[in-house]
């Protein structure tokens, strides 16, 4: 077992920060007046009108009270208005809800510093589709934290010589870090590592959600690396073929598979001489395999290595890299 984010001296600590001149001014000055230490490690920010200020802190749920101090009494916590809803929502789509249209009908919008904010309200349809979301009355805004360097100690199982890698699959729960790792291995790919005669390949990225390089005004705002391009809010399966198509990657990165289409694309483009990487949902192996699709792939030994993340002893828990030919550990475990 290694822990990867343990003494991660690269970490962005800003984010919260970033968030907080997105907020109604009284949701920010409440959120000011949190400590440091734990306004670094806030992991989500919950608005929900008429029930109680929340952040996702540690793993854990805790409600706000005015002065900042945090509990789990909802008698003492901030209630959030439709005041602080409609003006936070303002301040996100920068007045211009029309401008947001397209993000809004996916149930987020992505700002400056790659923050992800997903909305639930009335959602209007049109001709059976989506067509917006109307009478806010949640945001979850989801603080975007870059942690460069994370991917260090499982790089090497990743690497293939000379200068290609291995197929590699990242199986992890929610929140347990699998796209941050599935960022930082592709900033390393990227860039190359020197230390490891590993050059530079390039990397095409599916970004479906906006998650792994966060593409705000057609810039990245996570280091995704020197050789890599991004197709982003793009379909994996479109993704995939137009990058083959028109990009020449050595690799294309993906998050969270689980369709029937996804795994045709990944077909099409392992038999177009690209790598894979990607991430999917998931406790263990067992647990991918009562899968239809998932089953079909790892049945295929499609991926050469598979990643076992947890939160085990905190977020990023490495508890096996697996060798997806022969199902047997390549790494020694440690206690």
């Amino acid at each position: 077992m290694i822990n990867i984010y343990e003494n991660n001296l690269y970490n962005k600590s800003d984010g919260f920060d970033q968030i907080l001149r997105y907020l109604d001014i009284d949701l920010s000055n409440i959120l000011k007046k949190m400590p440091l230490l734990i306004r670094k490690r806030v992991e989500e920010i919950r608005l929900r009108i008429g029930r109680p200020l929340a952040i996702n802190y540690d793993r854990k749920d805790l409600f706000i009270k005015a002065n900042g101090v945090l509990t789990d009494k909802v008698y003492d916590a901030y209630i959030v208005t439709e005041k602080n809803i409609r003006n936070t929502f303002q301040l996100i789509s920068n007045y211009s809800i029309y401008a947001f249209e397209e993000e809004i009908r996916n149930g987020f919008i992505t700002i400056s510093g790659g923050h992800r904010i997903g909305i639930t309200g009335k959602v209007i349809y049109r001709n059976n589709n989506i067509y917006t979301i109307k009478e806010i009355s949640s945001l979850n805004i989801r603080i975007s934290r870059e942690k460069k360097g994370v991917s260090d100690k499982v790089i090497k199982y990743v690497i293939k010589k000379p200068n290609t890698i291995y197929n590699t699959l990242i199986v992890s729960p929610p929140q347990c870090g699998k796209t941050t790792l599935l960022r930082d291995l592709i900033r390393n790919l990227s860039n190359g590592i020197p230390k490891l005669d590993f050059y530079g390949l390039k990397i095409g990225v599916v970004d479906e959600r906006t998650e792994i390089a966060g593409i705000y005004k057609g810039y990245p705002q996570n280091d995704i690396g020197l050789r890599t391009d991004v197709l982003d809010s793009c379909h994996k399966f479109d993704g995939m073929m137009l990058l083959v198509r028109s990009m020449s990657p050595n690799v294309i990165a993906t998050d969270e598979l689980g369709e029937e289409k996804d795994i045709i694309a990944i077909h099409k483009a392992l038999k177009a001489g690209v790598k894979i990487i990607s991430t999917v949902h998931g406790e263990s192996i067992n647990d991918l395999l009562t899968r239809p699709y998932l089953k079909q792939i790892l049945k295929e030994n499609i991926f050469e290595r598979i990643i076992l993340l947890s939160n085990r002893k905190g977020v990023g828990t490495i508890e096996d890299i697996i060798d997806g030919k022969t199902y047997k550990s390549i790494i020694k475990k440690e206690v």
